[in-house]
């Protein structure tokens, strides 16, 4: 009886075991993935942060001339 309910609980099942790793491998992937994507999100954040400032330091307010007239 223990091995008819251990068999039906989830023994080794290879389709299922196979299954599992493929997912597992899928979550690493992804994790991955996320930590390339953040950092690439970081570093575009920090040029856009940079590249604002200067911008912003080059504009002449006393020669500006209003957006709308």
């Amino acid at each position: 009886m223990a091995k008819a309910l251990l068999g039906y609980v989830g023994g080794s099942d290879p389709r299922l075991l196979a299954e599992m790793r493929r997912l597992q491998q899928r979550v690493q992937d992804l994790e991955s993935e996320l930590v390339r994507i953040q950092a690439e999100n970081d570093a575009l954040a920090a040029a856009a942060s940079h590249d604002g400032d200067s911008l912003l330091e080059s504009i002449d307010v006393s020669k500006a001339e209003p957006a709308l007239t």
